[in-house]
């Protein structure tokens, strides 16, 4: 039975500003979704308020409309477009999911005659409503740990005097397990209790039995209106109860299971999605198991939309939900449906993974000072990545090589934890680094049972870690002449790093990477077929392994590489890696589309990023995608197999960019700025010589290696002081500080958290005005496409700025001053692409902060504002297909934009929320206006001198 041919028109609601909790993973199934609909020749009709984002490019939907995520903006949509006949939440998350609730308790729907696909009332009412889930749980014998809703203190109180602590407080209707929180102690249970009560919108809680130490899965499924259901991933996760599944280690396929209760386990995830409602689309289960031999089974929550795992799920087995989940909404069968990836097989299968997922979660506690560290109930990450590896072991080197926190995987760094009270602390008190303190644990002899003991992390894991540290210890007998080649295969089969060998071998990583090519151990690629090799895949979507050497009946020896090189000339786009704060979803938007112009230039398009939330990472976006970290082994190597024309690095945040130095190095042609010029304008000493030159003005500043210089320069510039580290992302470690004792304590930090990095000193301008500029320039002519003001007083960081697009009280003088200073930059550091120029102004003279010849985190809200696909030109300016001077701009904007940051403080209650120069935005959102007069921008420029700290 094909699909419901009364639906033409569809409106998809989006997630909204990306908060801790609801990141990117719904941008891309927004994404998939629209085009999934596209594909069927419906119409799609697009609201979200994230400028950020692929999601809400013109390109993939037919109208977008980025206004805020409310009810009012529903009907103006509705009112506009009498045309829609289905609404699809379940893409948005759990944003989505509540706008739409409130729009049908207030009969907004109906009154439209819209109908909801994907999901129904009931079911989100279920789901979300602790005390209707608990019902529903009883009626179908699914177990569940021992709960009570309370919608009053009193009740609560009463409920922990029933089941005694420890207890776990879960508010309704909540993301990312906001307000969530175990209660050890009676004497913490009272602050708690209203904090969750507080935190639900509905003001219940449901108070369970704490299930600390159970094992925790999550299944993926998928159902079509017939009751099919397929289940598209089982993730384990390696943490148990009791952290928050969007902050844990989490591990596919499942791998501590007995298939007698993933049998069960299956059974009750179909029995719970067939109980909820008669609808068609996702759903995600979560389940705890006992530690023991029974396996016990508990149902923790459903959540009937497409989940963060949802995201990670797609990815780990190729099969693309959200883009079936889609087509199912409309009314199609999962057997009707074509397999994506093999193209010969049917969507009504399950998928099969011959290789194994590990995803960790990347934390940014040093941006919040004061912060609670210890992982719980409550999500605090802000991205993740991904590793692929065809042993656990494999896979998860390569995921904590992806996390780009200066480790080089698990041991073998000299980074490594070696106090005993230290390491008992962090295995007690959970917190993001554990992944490797389990290692250091192992090196200092604590036995497995112990570290079980504490962490409650199944034996099966530990076991992993210590195979790992025992080969490290067999390595280190070697030096490298010495060294026997299998011991370095089966070392680099486990995921060590050339870099940790040397470390081992005590020699430099280049001599190991060499050992390794005259040993012919080279990485071979390996396809995400869906199906373990059953079928022939045709999509190209590969993960790197290595093999020993397969002998031929005829002698020859060969290694099977699935990624077969094309005579076709190639670019390779670096991805932007996780997402953190001062890096996010921006970079993935300017990667995209740098994938889509190389495209249109007639290249062959590679991308490598292991972001698996992201839609550079989509297996249909390039032609090519090497889901591998964005670590130079990893890099190179593919480089080496590919041979493309160049690497476009301007378009991957700092991340990218910090690889510009290894490949001019080795020879690798970057496309578009050279590394030359990248170099200049992080160096501020050259660059400042280079203002001077152009007869630009710039703050007073120097450049300080120890506490002692620092101090001397402070009497040359004179206070207040601007102090900041080069090389940093997102402002990361700069502050204010008005003298000389506040200078010597923050630079003895700096110097301690970053060592050997340069410090800068920079006057800093009381009470100036501060602006930014992004252009594109071919090396002789710029175009500036877009200057913006900020409200807020410089010092606070531009990420968390409130930014108007065009300026809004800026004099034709000054406006001149940074045109002029903006082409003559550009141009000086012949650049080619992408540039972001910041500036303060004071007394009606424009000083420059620093300039960035790279793709800025500005650029995609300066595109949506103006409606111009302004990173595809910049794009085709790199590659040298086209000058600056053949493009037709045109520009379209009523009245203003502004781009307001948004936080994610409730996350961390005690951190201060004062803003400064080191970023701590996780998201941001556009709002157009028509006139200064608006209520939101006078409101805005009112609260502007709140701001700053120190």
């Amino acid at each position: 039975m094909p699909k419901d041919s009364s639906i033409k028109t569809v409106l998809i609601i989006g997630s909204g500003p990306i908060i801790i909790g609801q990141a990117c993973e719904f941008d891309y199934s927004g994404s998939q979704s629209a085009r999934s609909l596209r594909e069927e020749g419906i119409k799609v009709i697009l609201i979200n308020s994230n400028p950020a984002t692929i999601m809400t490019d013109p390109s993939m939907a037919d109208h977008v409309y980025l206004k805020p995520l409310t009810t009012k903006s529903i009907i103006e949509i509705l009112k506009e477009h009498p045309e829609i006949d289905a609404v699809l939440p379940t893409m948005g998350g759990q944003t989505a999911l509540n706008l739409c609730l409130e729009a049908d308790e207030k009969g907004i729907w109906q009154d439209f005659g819209v109908k909801l696909i994907g999901v129904d009332i009931n079911a989100i009412n279920i789901t979300e409503d602790r005390e209707q889930f608990k019902q529903l749980l009883n009626k179908i014998n699914v177990p569940y740990a021992p709960a009570k809703t309370a919608t009053s203190f009193l009740e609560g109180k009463e409920i922990a005097q029933e089941f005694g602590f420890p207890l776990v407080i879960r508010p309704s209707f909540t993301l990312g397990g906001t307000g969530a929180a175990f209660v050890h102690k009676e004497e913490d249970f009272d602050a708690l209790l209203t904090r969750g009560l507080e935190a639900s919108p509905i003001h219940e809680v449901l108070i369970d039995k704490a299930l600390l130490g159970w094992k925790e899965y999550e299944l993926e499924l998928l159902r079509d209106k017939n009751d099919n259901v397929v289940i598209i991933c089982t993730i384990e996760n390696m943490d148990p109860m009791g952290i928050h599944t969007g902050d844990s280690i989490t591990v596919a396929p499942a791998m501590t299971l007995s298939d007698r209760t993933f049998q069960k386990m299956r059974d009750m995830a179909i029995l719970m999605m067939r109980s909820i409602g008669n609808f068609a689309g996702g759903c995600n289960v979560q389940f705890a198991v006992s530690p023991d031999d029974k396996e016990d089974i508990v149902a923790i929550e459903i959540n009937p939309r497409v989940s963060r795992s949802s995201a990670l799920a797609s990815k780990a087995t190729g099969y693309p939900i959200a883009k079936i989940a889609t087509k199912l909404a409309l009314g199609y069968t999962l057997d009707e449906l074509q397999n994506q990836i093999t193209k010969s097989t049917s969507a009504l299968f399950e998928p099969t993974l011959d290789y194994v997922i590990v995803k960790i979660p990347r934390w940014n506690f040093d941006k919040f000072e004061g912060a609670e560290r210890t992982l719980g109930l409550q999500m605090k990450s802000v991205g993740e990545v991904m590793g692929i590896g065809r042993s656990f072991q494999e896979a998860l080197q390569k995921a904590t090589q992806s996390l780009e926190i200066k480790r080089n995987g698990i041991g073998a760094d000299g980074k490594g934890y070696t106090n005993y009270e230290q390491i008992i602390d962090k295995l007690k008190n959970p917190s993001w680094d554990r992944v490797f303190v389990i290692y250091d644990a192992i090196a200092l002899g604590i036995p497995l049972s112990t570290i079980h003991e504490i962490t409650k992390i199944d034996m099966w894991f530990l076991k992993q870690y210590e195979e790992m540290y025992a080969l490290e210890q067999e390595v280190r007998k070697y030096n490298l002449n010495s060294l026997p080649k299998e011991l370095l295969l089966e070392t680099k089969q486990r995921g060590f790093a050339d870099r940790q060998i040397a470390h081992m071998l005590g020699c430099l990583e280049s001599e190991v990477y060499k050992l390794r090519q005259t040993m012919n151990i080279n990485r071979v690629y390996k396809l995400v077929d869906t199906c373990a090799a059953e079928f022939v895949a045709q999509t190209p979507y590969y993960y790197s392994t290595f093999e020993a050497d397969i002998q031929k009946a005829d002698g020859t020896v060969y290694s099977a590489n699935e990624s077969v090189r094309s005579d076709k000339k190639k670019i390779i786009v670096l991805g932007s890696g996780p997402n953190r704060i001062g890096q996010g979803i921006e970079f993935d938007y300017s990667c995209v589309h740098g994938v889509l112009a190389a495209a249109e230039c007639g290249y062959e398009t590679i991308m490598i990023n292991c972001n698996p939330e992201t839609v550079s990472t989509d297996f249909d976006t390039a032609d090519k995608l090497y889901f591998e970290p964005v670590y130079w082994e990893h890099i190179y190597d593919i480089i080496q197999h590919e041979k493309p024309e160049g690497v476009i690095v301007q378009l991957g945040g700092q991340t990218a960019l910090k690889l510009a130095e290894k490949l001019d190095k080795y020879g690798v042609n970057i496309i578009g700025t050279s590394y030359e010029a990248l170099d200049l304008a992080e160096d501020r000493g050259r660059f400042s010589d280079l203002l001077t030159e152009l007869n630009i003005p710039f703050p007073k500043f120097g450049v300080a290696t120890t506490a002692e210089e620092a101090s001397k320069l402070a009497d040359e510039l004179d206070f207040p002081l601007l102090v900041r580290p080069s090389y940093v992302l997102g402002g990361q470690g700069m502050k204010i500080v008005i003298n000389k004792k506040e200078l010597e304590s923050h630079v003895i930090d700096l110097l301690k958290s970053i060592p050997g990095n340069k410090l800068l000193l920079d006057h800093y301008l009381a009470g100036a005005i501060e602006a930014e500029a992004d252009a594109i320039c071919d090396g002789e002519n710029v175009y500036i496409i877009g200057i913006m003001e900020h409200i807020e007083p410089c010092g606070v960081h531009s990420g968390d700025s409130n930014a108007t697009l065009p300026p809004f009280n800026l004099g034709e003088y000054v406006m001149q001053q940074i045109k002029d200073h903006t082409k003559k930059i550009a141009v000086a550091l012949k650049t080619k692409g992408l540039i972001n120029i910041q500036f303060a102004v004071k007394d009606d003279t424009v000083y420059i902060i620093e300039a960035n010849p790279r793709a800025s985190r500005t650029v995609p809200f300066i595109a949506k504002a103006y409606g111009e696909p302004y990173v595809n030109y910049a794009t085709k300016v790199m590659l040298g297909d086209k000058k600056v001077t053949d493009f037709d701009f045109n520009p379209q904007l009523n009245g203003y934009a502004i781009k307001q940051p948004v936080f994610s403080f409730n996350k961390f209650p005690k951190v201060n929320k004062a803003l400064g120069p080191e970023m701590k935005s996780t998201g941001e959102s556009i709002l157009f206006i028509e006139n200064l007069k608006d209520d939101t921008f006078y409101d805005l420029y009112a609260r502007r001198k709140m701001y700053l700290s120190k």
